[in-house]
């Protein structure tokens, strides 16, 4: 049987043309007016995943 992109995960994640797979971070949506500018700027940007979660995420994309 052929296999099958996770689609939900899909949606959720970037893959470069290298392969790295970048997500959001999480918890970084809503309340941030208390948190300092620098920090908000730094938690909007996508971060690369690592270890483990980059092992799941590659057998979920099908690459």
């Amino acid at each position: 049987m052929k296999a099958k992109t996770h689609r939900a995960t899909a949606k959720r994640v970037k893959v470069t043309a290298t392969g790295r797979i970048f997500h959001h971070r999480a918890n970084r949506q809503h309340k941030l007016s208390k948190v300092r500018p620098a920090y908000r700027r730094e938690a909007a940007r996508p971060v690369e995943a690592r270890g483990a979660d980059r092992k799941r995420l590659r057998r979920l994309l099908n690459i």
